[in-house]
């Protein structure tokens, strides 16, 4: 039996997450409320917030929240001792939405995975993965990407000394792989052109050795603010910023070796480690999305240099967003060319990177070269 003070914690958490404050975002201002809960009371409650929206479909909803989260907790135990405990049809008909199943197919491993709590990703900086690694402990190695560590351990990792001084980010392995796929040379011109907080742009800085420079966009000025500190602690200094709305009023006339869009999506690819998203989300989003994306990619175009490579990154595994943007875009952009995705080993110019391959978030990637 779970521990009563804990579901009243996880309980009080949820009567606050609505389509308007997410449940990430609940945690957080629950959290700043009650400042006295331990670390471990902190680490339990968000849990079950999160386990809550994992199992929604299978609780009850006439019942109190408490035994709704504790029931949830008892389902996710027993899951991960037996993930065959749940079949692949309870899974196709309950652990995501209804609309999903007109945009991708559900594979019962990819349904599982979604089930499973999330894995954490570091990316230690270029050849100190090693050394990284025996500092903090806990840490396996992929052969996916040479910086990157899933960390297992149990320490806060924002107040070590190697967070502080810079030594790595915390980074899905999704994402470092945008990062190895757009491949950036030192002393090139790049455009991060929706950098939100810049974990994207940080790596592909370190990948050019500092050297060259990184143009960096985004709608928000908080964002770009955020990214300017990451960047400090970072030693990363290879950039210029700007505001900018994804319209065709581009934020310089520059010409690039390379333009990253990494643009806003449904982030179905997420699902795993935002579970509540899973109930929020709809295929009008989807829809109105793509429609955003490819205006995206449209305006960016004409800045490539010849020979420059333009590489779309979506957190979403969408059939609209992904291969439909990439179509769309293609055929209305014959001075580009589709190019194949060579740093990942792939002779395609897009791949779709899976979460229960990955043992991290679903990620589409697709790439062109100006001829």
């Amino acid at each position: 039996m779970s521990d009563p003070t804990t579901l009243n914690h996880i309980a009080r958490v949820l009567t606050s997450v609505s389509p308007q404050m997410p449940a990430d975002a609940a945690l957080r201002r629950y959290f700043y409320q009650h400042t006295y809960l331990s670390p471990h009371l902190r680490r339990s409650v968000s849990r079950g917030v999160f386990v809550y929206f994992r199992w929604k479909r299978w609780l009850n909803a006439e019942a109190s929240s408490q035994t709704q989260a504790e029931h949830a907790l008892f389902l996710h135990e027993r899951f991960q001792q037996d993930s065959k405990s749940v079949k692949p049809e309870a899974l196709a008909a309950r652990a995501v939405p209804d609309w999903l199943k007109l945009e991708l197919d559900l594979p019962t491993d990819y349904l599982r995975q979604l089930q499973r709590e999330p894995a954490l990703w570091l990316r230690a900086r270029p050849g100190k993965a090693h050394k990284l690694a025996a500092a903090l402990g806990h840490c396996q190695f992929t052969e996916r990407a040479p910086d990157a560590l899933h960390y297992t351990g149990e320490k806060d990792l924002f107040r070590t000394a190697q967070f502080h001084e810079g030594e790595f980010e915390i980074q899905d392995l999704a994402s470092q792989l945008v990062g190895v796929a757009a491949a950036p040379s030192a002393g090139q011109t790049w455009w991060d052109a929706c950098a939100g907080e810049g974990g994207k742009t940080l790596h592909l800085a370190d990948l050019m050795q500092n050297k060259g420079l990184i143009w960096v966009t985004d709608r928000s000025e908080k964002r770009l603010q955020t990214f300017k500190k990451r960047s400090t602690r970072a030693k990363l200094y290879n950039h210029r910023s700007a505001l900018w709305d994804g319209t065709d009023r581009l934020p310089t006339k520059a010409k690039f070796d390379g333009i990253l869009v990494d643009a806003p999506c449904s982030g179905v690819g997420t699902w795993q480690r935002n579970p509540h998203a899973r109930w929020t989300t709809t295929i009008d989003d989807v829809r109105e999305l793509a429609v955003t994306q490819l205006n995206l990619l449209n305006h960016v175009a004409g800045s490539l240099k010849p020979g420059g490579r333009l590489i779309y990154a979506v957190c979403t595994l969408t059939r609209t967003e992904t291969a439909g943007v990439a179509e769309a875009f293609s055929a209305a952009h014959p001075e580009l060319t589709p190019a194949p995705i060579a740093a990942l080993g792939s002779a395609m110019p897009s791949t779709m990177l899976w979460p229960h391959e990955l043992n991290a978030n679903g990620m589409y990637i697709a790439m062109w070269q100006r001829t």
